[in-house]
């Protein structure tokens, strides 16, 4: 099956024409082309009419050829049935998946969650315009998403050797001031997994509005898929994991620690071993794991003593974690700088 691809931006084309934002100001005109797709010369997007041996599926999203290879094409607010092909008319897996990963990357674990995404299938970014800033942070949001992006115009392959693996490292540790974008980004690293246990360490925010509002901002925006565990065992559920994490945050947690123990006002060694606990489970993390703090380096001296101990905790915590971990990286208004 040739499967070419003539274009491959959003109907507008990227740069969008007239828009002077950052990311379209520093692109030539014509940069990447309205999406367009055919397959073996003949068959458009979307595939309706077929000729004989292909078949049409997914509602016309899909497209099954002579040869066996099956793809489909996901542009913005298409999605499959979340639970397999038992669902809908099409093959059990893709041999290619074209999809905007723009528009909510969560679908990609979806698609995994179901089995239609296998590690053999290759998976390439369409509709791509100025919702990301650059071509260099789209490619970096792929590699976290097992996918790619091509230039217009090109024929695709399929097979094993051509998929995308996931960056995916074992440990990575975002750190970051308050409202600083540390959680969206920990959250962008896992958005295309199938599988996502996200350890919520702060409170739920009853009988605090505002707080309460946080919480809520973070539910939403978190994939519906993933699974939500409320806890302050860390080592524990770092032992136990079976998918990957996302523990949001470590400051929550360290204070949770400092009450449980009365290690405000008292006796601070719990809190430590309850550290080296947590840092132990996080060098044998048996599964994938990022985890969200807050940078307490830069801030002024607290005027309390307990308040001093607490930075002093975390920031030890900090840095112990970090050098047990593959990627670390501060988040400064929404963008990482890896360290």
């Amino acid at each position: 099956m040739k499967v070419l691809l003539s274009g491959t931006a959003s109907a507008s084309g990227w740069p969008v024409p007239g828009c002077g934002c950052a990311s379209c100001a520093g692109l030539p005109s014509g940069h990447r082309r309205p999406f367009e797709l055919v397959v073996d010369d003949v068959i458009p997007f979307p595939f309706a009419d077929v000729p004989p041996g292909y078949r049409a599926c997914a509602r016309g999203l899909g497209l099954s050829g002579p040869d066996g290879t099956a793809l489909v094409c996901l542009p913005p607010g298409q999605d499959l049935p979340p639970d397999g092909p038992s669902r809908y008319d099409g093959p059990s897996r893709y041999d290619v998946v074209l999809i905007d990963l723009l528009d909510r990357p969560e679908r990609l674990g979806a698609l995994r969650r179901a089995g239609l995404v296998d590690e053999g299938t290759r998976v390439v970014a369409v509709g791509l315009d100025h919702r990301v800033r650059s071509e260099e942070e789209l490619a970096r949001r792929l590699r976290l998403w097992g996918a790619v992006a091509v230039p217009d115009g090109t024929v695709l392959e399929t097979g094993a050797e051509h998929a995308t693996p996931r960056d995916l490292v074992r440990r990575a540790l975002l750190l970051g001031g308050s409202r600083s974008g540390k959680s969206a980004e920990a959250e962008l690293r896992l958005a295309a997994e199938p599988y996502v246990t996200y350890v919520a360490t702060g409170p739920d925010g009853v009988g605090d509005g505002e707080w309460a509002a946080r919480v809520r901002a973070h539910r939403t925006r978190r994939p519906a898929h993933w699974d939500t565990v409320e806890t302050i065992d860390l080592a524990g559920a770092i032992r136990g994991a079976a998918r990957p994490l996302l523990i949001d945050g470590l400051g929550t947690w360290l204070a949770a620690v400092f009450d449980a123990h009365g290690a405000w006002e008292g006796d601070r060694a719990p809190v430590e071993g309850r550290c080296d606990e947590l840092v132990a489970a996080w060098r044998q993390t048996p599964r994938p794991i990022v985890a969200v703090s807050d940078e307490v380096g830069m801030g002024v001296v607290p005027a309390t003593a307990s308040g001093r101990a607490f930075r002093d905790a975390l920031g030890r915590l900090n840095e112990r974690l970090a050098a047990e971990s593959e990627y670390v990286a501060l988040v400064v208004a929404g963008r990482p700088l890896a360290l």
